[in-house]
């Protein structure tokens, strides 16, 4: 594989590309699912390929191939080539990159225990004791688990002299109860709603409590069949862990990737409200001076971590919310120009060899503050409220702007107290209001990670899978609705 990345990659030079990268890529997936007793499936994929990018008097050409022969190299090559010299006879600005120095380096995630190396037998049994305590509660008529396991292997070169050799591992799975009622149907995922993955090997998937939670949490989903219809109105809410994580994804990560600002994605992904005059004003308030959120490509064990990008950009952490104010977008190599940059933030990727590498959120994470409260003393401190737990469904317009969110259990407090639980509770938000209605956060102590692990975008489509650090909050007068009641 190496030999033949630098065979197209010097293919490429030859044949007029001034600039040119490629990145060789082994993946292998598994997949295991256990439905009600019996398995649901079982997939274990592999691919290998070369991805070839270059440009070609200042425009983008790109190629793949798993011809991993010398003439499946060239062909790859001469075909980018020829694509970005078709690209360059259209009235078009000539793409800019911002410098990088060349690296030569190995990385690899952390991986203790090889999960591809797991028996089969090992893996079915944890997802049949998980299976079996949740379906010895009386009330649950479907009980789903899973577990996903990742490895992907990538040698990248540019014609800068970059050789770059990373190894990214990660594990992840989880289990969901539905219960069922003559009048309702309620579910409860854990620890997500799409399970949890971390940069790790088997070894995390032995120190979550999967068994140790499968019982709570199908009593949870029976429980939620008869608990309080939610009373509309406003009402200040307080969002743990995970419903945090999906709410700074949708309403922060999304719309500062800076190729959405820019319109490139507006026709699949949509826009971005986040417009560059927000950013140039220097002022903009996205939330209250208590929210600092930042991105990232190096948090250890996170999903977004690696130690370079997929165009060689060594990774960092920045800012994009500063004390509230918004004060930095996403962005890579061929965007560094518009903000001013004298470098790529380094969040440039694809999902495999065979789709060409482009902006992608990194980890965005809520940073703890210096009110060092957790949830439980966040709930005396509220009148009249409901505490949100567990990340449910959303809707949210192409700006990111309007959005409505769910979220899986809803505690009602009263003078500081939970008096009861609530269901079909989603709140309606304006993102910027959102945010500036944040008035009281977790510390340090409280910090924890959610992940999205399935997040798309492009066309074709790519799947990319990122982590979001978070601590509880607590939101003003916000908007709370019932999506249960019929009319």
């Amino acid at each position: 594989m190496k030999d033949l990345s630098r065979r197209a990659l010097d293919t490429a030079a030859s044949r007029g590309a001034s600039y040119a990268d490629v990145r060789a890529i082994e993946v292998a997936r598994e997949d295991i699912q256990v439905k009600n007793g019996e398995v649901g499936g079982m997939d274990l994929s592999d691919s290998a390929g070369l991805g070839v990018r270059v440009l070609v008097q200042g425009a983008w050409g790109f190629a793949a191939t798993d011809d991993l022969t010398q003439n499946g190299a060239d062909r790859c090559a001469g075909e980018a080539v020829a694509i970005a010299r078709a690209s360059a006879s259209l009235e078009h600005e000539p793409v800019r990159l911002a410098p990088e120095p060349a690296h030569r380096a190995v990385w690899a995630s952390t991986c203790a225990i090889d999960p591809f190396q797991v028996p089969l037998e090992k893996k079915l049994d944890l997802l049949f004791r998980i299976d079996a305590e949740m379906r010895s509660v009386r009330g649950v008529k479907n009980a789903e688990s899973f577990l996903a396991f990742q490895r992907k292997k990538q040698h990248f070169l540019s014609t800068e002299g970059s050789d770059i050799e990373q190894t990214m591992t990660r594990s992840g799975g989880g289990f969901a109860a539905t219960a069922v009622s003559d009048e309702d149907v309620q579910r409860r995922s854990f620890p997500q709603a799409e399970g949890f993955h971390q940069a790790l090997g088997y070894e995390f998937i032995e120190a979550t409590p999967y068994v140790q939670n499968a019982r709570r949490i199908a009593e949870e989903s029976v429980a939620l069949l008869t608990a309080e219809q939610c009373p509309a109105g406003e009402r200040d809410i307080i969002l743990e862990g995970s419903q945090l994580a999906l709410q700074i994804h949708e309403s922060v990560g999304h719309p500062t990737e800076l190729d959405r600002v820019l319109g490139y994605e507006a026709n699949f992904a949509g826009t971005s409200f986040v417009t560059l005059d927000k950013w140039q004003s220097g002022n903009f308030k996205y939330g209250s001076d208590k929210v600092t959120i930042f991105a990232d490509k190096v948090q250890p064990h996170t999903l977004g971590a690696v130690g370079y990008d997929d165009e060689g950009v060594k990774t960092q952490r920045w800012d994009l919310i500063k004390d509230g104010v918004l004060v930095n977008y996403q962005a890579i190599r061929d965007q560094a120009h518009i903000l001013g940059l004298k470098a790529s933030q380094g969040c440039c990727y694809a999902d495999n060899w065979a789709n060409v590498q482009f902006q992608r959120m990194a980890n965005v994470s809520l940073a703890p503050g210096k009110d060092k409260q957790t949830a439980a003393e966040m709930i005396k401190n509220v009148e009249n409220g409901i505490y949100i737990i567990g990340d449910g469904s959303f809707s949210i317009d192409q700006q990111r702007y309007n959005a409505q969110f769910g979220g899986q259990l809803f505690y009602e407090i009263k003078g500081g107290k939970i008096v009861g639980q609530l269901k079909d509770v989603a709140y309606q938000i304006r993102t910027p209001d959102f945010w500036n209605s944040l008035d009281m956060i977790g510390g340090k102590k409280s910090y924890e990670m959610g992940a999205s692990f399935f997040d798309g975008k492009g066309q074709p489509g790519q799947v990319n899978a990122v982590s979001h650090g978070c601590v509880p909050s607590r939101f003003r007068n916000v908007n709370v609705i019932n999506t249960g009641r019929k009319s």
